[in-house]
């Protein structure tokens, strides 16, 4: 798949695209109800940043992408922790999915998804989301598939409000979420028209690696502590 030039008026990566994302999140600082959650692995780094900014605490919510066989790089649904699966009915009857073919995919990405929710917790409890104000980050929103898996899990938990928080997306992928319930919204600095792709937004879109992840939870004790406040 060709991989779309990075535009001018995007982020350099996605460190800055966390910085630029915490700006519109000011009212959040030092909140005692809110917490920032990050979708792995690409919305890490952009939440380390907004976690750090805001002085709240960063924990992660593994989702994974349902990629079609052949196409992964596009999904035809979600998967979340707690058996939450989303899938774009249309895009399955369009592309005559069958459910064996669903199911090998559902199985593969869910040992995935069990994998990475082992090497990033160690052991770990994720952070109480009951009654908060979760911050939900990731680097992007193109159909808005793995998203929605995790506000599908959140409000199972019973949160007092949802942010999905983004630097980029189409402002019809905000419009969704802010439409899907009352306690979700969606904050998005960049919403541009010409949306093709998450990564034509970025000068550096290289993948976000486990052990990148990892070296930001180290900083974070592990996604259960305030993240470090920068140096004045």
């Amino acid at each position: 798949m060709r991989v779309p030039a990075a535009r001018d008026d995007g982020y350099r990566d996605r460190r800055e695209a966390g910085r630029v994302l915490a700006e519109s999140l000011r009212q959040y600082t030092a909140c005692p109800e809110a917490i920032v959650l990050a979708l792995p692995r690409g919305g890490v780094p952009v939440a380390w940043e907004v976690a750090r900014a805001l002085r709240l605490p960063l924990d992660l919510l593994p989702v994974r992408k349902l990629g079609v066989p052949g196409h992964e790089e596009l999904a035809f649904g979600a998967l979340a922790p707690g058996g939450v699966h989303v899938l774009n009915s249309g895009l399955v009857e369009s592309l005559g999915l069958d459910q064996r073919m669903i199911d090998r995919v559902v199985a593969r990405e869910m040992l995935e998804l069990d994998r990475r929710e082992a090497l990033y917790r160690r052991g770990r409890a994720p952070l109480l989301v009951t009654g908060r104000v979760v911050l939900l980050v990731d680097d992007g929103l193109a159909t808005g598939a793995t998203m929605r898996a995790a506000v599908q899990a959140l409000l199972r938990q019973a949160p007092h409000s949802i942010i999905v928080a983004v630097p980029v997306a189409p402002p019809a992928s905000c419009l969704f979420f802010d439409r899907l319930a009352s306690n979700v919204q969606c904050v998005c600095p960049l919403q541009p028209d010409d949306f093709d792709a998450v990564g034509e937004w970025y000068q550096d879109f290289s993948q976000t690696s486990d052990q990148e992840v990892l070296d930001l939870l180290a900083q974070t004790d592990g996604g259960n502590s305030q993240a470090p406040v920068p140096a004045p």
